[in-house]
């Protein structure tokens, strides 16, 4: 009996997973040059709370005090062969911005011959009616810096000193950690699976010895790579440890990186951006290939309020 990959167009005769590229990278500018200005009330987020590329760019919009600015909205956790939808439900909603039944129509506006995977984040411009942008990559850096005229925010998520080095590690935290969940639970190999997952925890370990020093992955203060890491950490015990059999430790049994986990769920308006029911029910329920009965595990219980000792480290 074969394997069935989840993304067909996605996977390697080795059953490996590589993911698409981003379709759509275009920027909005503080000063108007790439023919999207920054301004208030024009652009609209189009996310998934399951999703962890989509909640980068939720973290950064409400870290940066964006949500007056930049409207959202959020489709439904489960997605079918039909893709993203907008329903009414717990935590989603219609579209009442353009009244799309589903986020592939946006991407049929933008680009009528669009024949790749319908992903989110997605940010749409209400002036020209198209996608601007479908890389959470780049959104995250817009929403830190070109829109700064509209926030009384002064964080900078990617100072010019440090951007050298935030740009090499996060090659490692996408390559091994980010997309290496999904690199062992899409795989449909053996040696596909043990290679993404080896690889996985040896980075996890290298990163908990880093951060028994230091309270954030640069110091004392966290900046962009600190939130690519944790949306992955964040799913890990409740999803890719069972479902993506990334289960040779969980994230509670690593006290730097639990400790670390729960000291950036607790800094304000984090904790509002995460819906674990939205994350299970996305992945449990979606990949039917991995999970057929699509019955929705009751655990892990996570204790993220609890006491993180973080405070002491510089």
């Amino acid at each position: 009996m074969s394997a069935q990959p989840q993304f067909p167009n996605e996977q390697t005769d080795a059953g490996e997973f590589e993911r698409q590229d981003d379709a759509f990278r275009d920027w909005v500018t503080a000063d108007g040059r790439s023919g999207y200005p920054a301004a208030a009330g024009r652009y609209h987020l189009y996310v998934s709370l399951a999703c962890p590329w989509a909640h980068r760019t939720i973290i950064v919009r409400a870290l940066k005090r964006l949500e007056p600015v930049i409207g959202m909205t959020v489709v439904d956790p489960i997605r079918d062969e039909r893709g993203w939808a907008f329903r009414n439900g717990p935590g989603h909603s219609l579209d009442s911005l353009n009244g799309f039944r589903f986020l592939s129509e946006a991407y049929r506006t933008t680009d009528p011959a669009y024949r790749g995977r319908v992903t989110v984040p997605v940010l749409w411009d209400n002036l020209t009616k198209r996608i601007v942008s479908n890389s959470d990559d780049d959104l995250m850096r817009m929403f830190n810096g070109e829109f700064n005229r509209f926030t009384d925010s002064t964080l900078d998520l990617y100072p010019p000193p440090l951007r050298e080095q935030i740009d090499a590690l996060n090659v490692v935290i996408y390559e091994r950690i980010n997309n290496g969940v999904y690199r062992a639970g899409f795989a449909t190999s053996q040696q596909a699976y043990e290679q993404a997952a080896r690889r996985l925890f040896a980075e996890l370990d290298e990163l908990e010895f880093r951060l028994r020093d230091h309270r954030y992955l640069f110091g004392s203060q966290f900046l962009e790579s600190d939130w690519r890491l944790f949306v992955t950490l964040l799913r890990f015990d409740a999803v890719y440890h069972g479902h993506f059999k990334c289960n040779l430790r969980r994230i509670v049994d690593y006290p730097h990186l639990s400790g670390y986990l729960k000291d950036l769920y607790q800094v304000p308006g984090i904790a509002e951006t995460v819906d674990f029911d939205h994350i299970k029910r996305h992945y449990y329920m979606t990949h039917d290939d991995i999970n057929p009965t699509r019955i929705v595990p009751i655990g892990p219980l996570l204790d993220l309020l609890s006491p993180h000792g973080r405070d002491r480290l510089s």
